[in-house]
């Protein structure tokens, strides 16, 4: 297997050096050994990351990706984790559904100013008495676990 230094992997993979030491720490991948100060991976680590990326695109959080990534380079995806996964992704965006329609409503509205308009201030009133999904995000952090925001 041809082995390949940091710098190598980051230039391939585009993932910076600084987070393949970060996700070699977590345990995400895994160097071989050391060429001078250097860590060295065999070119596998390449697919390991191209999946890492993936898994991440999919809204998984490294702390949940970790599992999926056996020490001998198996891939293990747990079926109901992945449907777990794709039914917070629908409650999310049933979520950014409701603001899209409630932000084309605002743009909608035919009065002079928002102030006057009706559905504009009854959408204020609502709002002042629950836990809105931009609230939700803003206070809970972009990188939370879907699971933790709303």
């Amino acid at each position: 297997m041809k082995e390949l230094g940091i710098g190598e992997v980051a230039k391939r993979s585009g993932v910076p050096a600084s987070t393949l030491r970060y996700y070699e720490e977590k345990g995400l991948i895994r160097s071989i050994g050391r060429r001078g100060l250097s860590r060295v991976f065999n070119a596998d680590v390449l697919d390991r990351l191209a999946l890492i990326a993936l898994a991440q695109s999919l809204t998984f959080s490294l702390d949940e990706i970790a599992p999926m990534l056996a020490e001998n380079g198996q891939v293990t995806l747990d079926r109901q984790q992945l449907t777990r996964k794709a039914d917070e992704l629908d409650r999310l965006l049933d979520k950014v559904s409701a603001v899209r329609d409630q932000l084309r409503r605002a743009a909608a509205c035919p009065s002079a100013s928002h102030e006057q308009c009706p559905s504009f201030q009854q959408r204020l009133k609502e709002a002042s008495r629950e836990d809105t999904l931009a609230g939700a995000l803003c206070f809970q952090g972009r990188n939370a676990p879907l699971s933790s925001r709303a």
